[in-house]
């Protein structure tokens, strides 16, 4: 009977029917902002959240932008000490009136003097030397670059040279050049680089200035005495051909909240369209971190524990804690939803099992990822290959572990070729006369619910079990996929005496945010 009434519970909160309460509407997502170029976006690079964008997937030649792309990659496959020499074919092969350090066929200057060539005077023959040091030709170069640009995520792009000059096979959209942007920001080595201002060539490495040569960032925001310096830019690049446009790339960072900009094919408002974005980012929206407001995911391995997946001596599931969501300034975390996502991309952490996408209405506003680790001193293999049911309650029982708690115990049961969802069981029968007499509505609402959460666990269950990685990580923690799930499934058996949903739908029910 108490199910019964839990269950009943649970759906009345979902449906609105609990007396007293009133519902609040989430912050509006703010709006009120617009650019004169052609494309652009806004996103925060803590969270991945997207706060303003405009033609953002549509492609635009991205002019010396592209640099940053091409210092991520030498500064991923390079040392910085490691000596670039110029051939002909690198400082020959320019575009009449392209921007140049200056080096002639033979120059030599090291990667770490090249890369503040490239990014703070945007230096063509530079970007051509950088390309055939790293991959041995500027044609080798570019498929490193669409390489590491599918790697990021980026469907929008492609990349035929490693400076930007004019190419029809050379373009790149808003949302690509962020997330190109996001990558480069987070790497330490590449900031050091870009927020340079100014940067000395040494005297004695190029032919043409025997004594040296200083030269300065071209991007106006970074530099403090320029009337269009923007309190809290961190670095950035600029671009422009007659084909391109002015293109502009800026990260800036303020009260904790880092947001890159975007502006492409931009008509001498690239600046100020900068402006108008970082200040619409800044003025209403916040970075929260997940860790400090969602209890749920801050206490992963208590909540694993309750719903009967254990770790104990053989695995620990995490949350990255510095992951945080971005919301309206007005905006409370209590209107987040989230949901577990097992379809994991090639970038997704060593140990991943699922990834967790955060929403604040339609709005992907961040994400975070469990991760599975061995514990210390745990050895691979040590669990035999059984499917003993008493051996494998004995195995499950060495795991330390607390009884499920009713209050966040599931509802659903597992689905499969011999058992039935818990929509046609008899507590469901009884809680829907109980509801029809609350409601019609409720009833409808009710059984709706419940074919949705049964079509929900089905289809991602299916995906689940076809997933190698599961496969692959089981088997070096020295579990086979059927010994894990029989061993989750007999404990929970020995301790509570019913059926309990399996591994899957115990991870999406116990970590969905309704």
């Amino acid at each position: 009977m108490k199910r019964i009434l839990s269950i009943f519970l649970c759906l009345t909160l979902i449906l609105g029917f609990c007396p007293g309460q009133t519902a609040y509407a989430a912050a509006e997502w703010p709006s009120e902002i617009s650019i004169s170029a052609d494309g652009g976006i806004l996103m925060d690079i803590n969270s991945g959240a997207v706060l303003f964008e405009k033609n953002s997937h549509e492609p635009y030649y991205p002019a010396s932008i592209t640099k940053i792309l091409t210092a991520l990659i030498v500064i991923e496959n390079c040392g910085l000490d490691e000596t670039v020499t110029f051939s002909n074919t690198a400082v020959n092969s320019l575009e009449p009136n392209s921007s140049i350090l200056g080096a002639r066929a033979g120059d030599t200057l090291s990667v770490r003097d090249c890369l503040y060539a490239l990014l703070l005077q945007s230096a063509n023959e530079v970007a051509n030397a950088l390309a055939e040091h790293c991959a041995g030709s500027i044609d080798a170069f570019a498929e490193k670059m669409n390489e590491k640009a599918a790697e990021l995520g980026c469907t929008d792009s492609h990349f035929a040279n490693p400076s930007g000059l004019n190419d029809p096979n050379h373009y790149v959209s808003a949302y690509d050049m962020a997330l190109i942007a996001k990558a480069a920001f987070n790497n330490p080595t590449f900031v050091e680089v870009d927020s340079t201002t100014y940067y000395d060539v040494p005297a004695g490495k190029l032919k043409q200035y025997p004594d040296g040569w200083r030269y300065y960032a071209h991007h106006r925001m970074l530099r403090r005495n320029d009337s269009l310096y923007y309190d809290g830019a961190i670095g950035g690049k600029t671009g422009y051909t007659l084909l391109a446009g002015n293109t502009l790339v800026t990260c800036a960072e303020r009260d904790g909240m880092k947001l890159i900009a975007v502006v492409l094919n931009g008509h001498q408002t690239h600046y100020s369209d900068t402006k108008a974005l970082f200040d619409y980012g800044f003025k209403n929206f916040k970075s929260v971190p997940v860790a400090d407001q969602d209890s749920t995911y801050s206490k992963v391995a208590d909540d694993l524990t309750i719903s009967g997946i254990f770790s104990g001596s053989a695995t620990r599931l995490t949350v990255n804690k510095n992951s945080a969501v971005t919301l309206p300034a007005d905006g409370n975390f209590s209107d987040v939803t989230s949901t577990l996502d097992y379809d994991l991309t090639d970038d997704a952490p060593d140990g991943a099992i699922a990834r967790i996408d955060y929403r604040y209405g339609d709005k992907l506003v961040g994400q975070a990822y469990l991760e599975a680790t061995l514990t210390q001193g745990y050895v691979p293999g040590a669990v035999k290959q059984s499917t003993d049911t008493a051996e494998t309650e004995t195995v499950a029982e060495t795991v330390p572990s607390k009884a499920p708690d009713k209050k966040t115990e599931p509802s659903s049961k597992k689905t499969g070729s011999n058992k039935t969802s818990w929509t046609s069981s008899p507590a469901f029968g009884i809680v829907k006369k109980v509801l029809i007499a609350a409601a019609v509505i409720g009833a409808i609402g009710g059984a709706v619910f419940g074919i949705m959460i049964y079509q929900e666990n089905k289809a991602q269950n299916e995906r689940f079990l076809r997933h190698q990685r599961r496969e692959k990580r089981l088997k070096e923690w020295g579990y086979s996929s059927t010994e894990f799930d029989m061993i989750m499934e007999e404990h929970l058996r020995s301790k509570s005496g019913i059926k309990q949903p399996g591994f899957r739908e115990r991870l999406r029910d116990r970590f969905r945010r309704r």
